[in-house]
């Protein structure tokens, strides 16, 4: 169905895992270092899980875009990457203008090991900063301050990275609403390319879950989502999907491959992919730990259709500001756009949404309550 294929790369290691985390992350011994061989050695099953993936699926497509997360990937030596990359290469040709984005922690990212990424291939950065408020970045368990922070972004500038991206969150514990945009403020001072401002969740399985800090109310965190996007619009950044922020036509073009149902692979311990196959996809998860992932890698496989496919089409699509039509509703459910009309009717009674032309277009109001939309579109 899709003629592009994006990459996902999971680097699985930190030198500390954040009591917010829940990602597919395991923290390195004490001394906080990616051993050069145990790097190699996972490039080696990267290239190995890749081949896999490309022959048990019969893919031969070209790479639209590439994305390294973690975990921290920027642990890994740009030679292992630039390795990396020329094996994906030869086997999946990179196109001559693909997006290739590696995340990075300020504690990990000078501008030597940044200059390496961006000879590698690398051309856009995403840059976990969270805070430039020390008390928060100490709530989180970050490893870095908020002068290291900016020296990170300055670093990448100098680096030749003209494209970046700085992850912040808001709701953090014994935040006010001046913290958080004094937060947007000095990440605006950068004139990134791409803001992804995300609220604090507290999930299972986290240190904060067992232990919840201290955190805004409900209408503190509404009036902190609500000024905090009007601050943004004011230099021109368009919220082109539910906690991205970019300046006009410099969207994470990875990402909008995701929210627009396009296939991907993901290579990596835990790394998620989808593939289509006529009317139905396939979701894949690889073996989540490292060690196992290494000696004894797995691919599990689960078939997702019907009412499933609708549903999963909607959580993605959903994301995104500029909606989605029914003709691309259809391309790919393989579905008739026909049995969600009384429903986008009724969201539509509910101001949740529009519906123009074919074209399915969230409401401010829709945006700010996505479950109840989903809710509401999957009920038929």
């Amino acid at each position: 169905m899709a003629t592009s294929l994006s990459l996902y790369v999971h680097i699985p290691w930190c030198v500390k895992k954040c009591p917010y985390c829940d990602f597919n992350s395991h923290a390195l011994s004490a001394d906080g270092g990616l051993d050069p061989d145990l790097a190699e050695t996972y490039v080696n099953q990267l290239i190995t899980d890749l081949h896999a993936d490309l022959e048990d699926f019969g893919l031969s497509r070209r790479i639209h875009s590439i994305f390294i997360g973690g975990g921290t990937p920027s642990l890994l030596p740009a030679r292992s990457l630039d390795r990396l990359f020329k094996a994906i290469n030869a086997v999946a040709p990179i196109e001559a203008d693909a997006e290739i984005t590696l995340e990075a922690n300020p504690n990990s990212a000078d501008q030597s090991r940044l200059r390496g990424y961006r000879q590698a291939g690398v051309n856009r950065l995403s840059l976990g900063v969270q805070s430039f408020d020390d008390r928060s970045l100490t709530h989180l368990g970050r490893l870095h301050d908020s002068a290291e922070a900016k020296r990170a972004i300055d670093a990448a500038r100098a680096a030749g990275f003209s494209n970046i991206n700085i992850d912040l969150m808001f709701g953090l514990p014994h935040q006010t609403l001046p913290m958080a945009l004094a937060d947007l403020d000095q990440a605006l001072d950068f004139s990134p390319e791409q803001l992804s401002w995300y609220q604090l969740t507290i999930e299972p399985n986290t240190v904060f879950f067992n232990r919840p800090p201290h955190q805004p109310s409900h209408d503190a965190l509404a009036d902190i989502s609500s000024a905090g996007r009007a601050l943004l619009e004011q230099p021109g950044f368009d919220r082109y999907e539910v906690s991205a922020f970019a300046k006009p036509g410099r969207e994470c073009r990875h990402n909008l491959h995701y929210w627009q149902f396009d296939d991907y692979l993901g290579i990596g311990a835990g790394a998620h992919g989808k593939v289509s196959d006529h009317e139905f996809i396939q979701r894949t998860q690889k073996t989540r730990a490292p060690g196992d992932y290494l000696t004894a890698p797995n691919r599990q496989i689960r078939t997702v259709s019907g009412h499933d496919l609708v549903t999963e089409y909607l959580l993605s699509a959903l994301r995104l500001r500029r909606g989605f039509t029914l003709a691309h509703f259809e391309k790919k459910t393989r579905q008739s756009a026909s049995q969600l009309r009384p429903a986008l009717e009724r969201c539509e009674q509910l101001t949740l949404l529009t519906l123009r032309n074919e074209h399915v277009l969230l409401t401010e109001f829709g945006y700010d309550h996505l479950d109840s939309l989903l809710a509401q579109l999957t009920e038929y």
